[in-house]
């Protein structure tokens, strides 16, 4: 057992590990989820993030030596998001088509996720930098932390509200917009990836390759409206 211990004292010091770590807890998250015939309850990010959250609790590992091992894969997020020009450009013509209710759906949508989070959490005595972190939540993660930081926000409350919104909204979108009868891809694809952004995304590429298409438009543009409208909407209420 001392050097099972003493193994486990070397390995957890190595960022390899958790490099490792964090994708096998991915490819067993989208393992379930596929065996559970791609329930949107087991999200393969969700199931992923309480495997790791787990692992982390019982080996005792802060999460400062967790992250220098998972850094690739946040340093990788600016790529992919970059990536999302690739949708934008193939899906062009019908983009052009359909411009103005996407322009009303994701003012609406953009305002109201902001709105909603920061006047909920003003009415619940929730008050400065705290509120702030509120604002860019459905946001894409590297754009939210650079708002957050932006307007007086707490960065690292921010990637967790964008975690949780993300993996709130891959859950239950497609539930609920069979729920309310909506059945264009390209409105199910761009409501999600504004609400959701990325991992809301991921789980529209999944159901259909027009709604994640349009989903990944929606996580842009909205990424862009949220780093224009945060810091003014925070500067008129403060």
């Amino acid at each position: 057992m001392s050097d099972l211990g003493a193994i486990w004292v070397y390995l957890s010091s190595e960022p390899l590990l958790w490099l490792t770590a964090t994708l096998a807890a991915y490819v067993i998250g989208d393992a379930l989820f596929r065996a559970s015939g791609r329930a949107p309850l087991v999200n393969p990010v969700l199931v992923a993030v309480a495997l790791l959250a787990a692992v982390l609790w019982l080996s005792d590992t802060p999460y400062q030596t967790y992250f220098e091992g998972a850094q690739f894969v946040h340093f990788m997020l600016g790529p992919a998001t970059v990536a999302l020009a690739v949708p934008l450009y193939t899906n062009l013509a019908k983009v052009r088509a359909a411009a103005l209710p996407m322009i009303a759906a994701l003012l609406a949508g953009s305002l109201t996720a902001m709105a909603t989070a920061v006047g909920l959490g003003y009415a619940l005595g929730i008050r400065g930098e705290v509120l702030m972190s509120l604002a860019p939540k459905s946001a894409t993660a590297p754009v939210a932390l650079g708002i957050s930081e932006a307007i007086g926000g707490l960065p690292t409350l921010t990637a967790v509200l964008v975690i949780l919104t993300g993996i709130i909204g891959a859950v239950f979108a497609t539930p609920l917009l069979n729920l309310l009868r909506i059945h264009d891809w390209r409105a199910r694809g761009f409501a999600t990836g504004v609400a959701a952004h990325g991992i809301g995304t991921a789980r529209a590429f999944q159901v259909n390759e027009t709604a994640g298409a349009f989903a990944g438009i929606g996580m842009g543009v909205n990424a862009v409206l949220t780093a224009v409208l945060a810091p003014v909407l925070m500067g008129l209420i403060f």
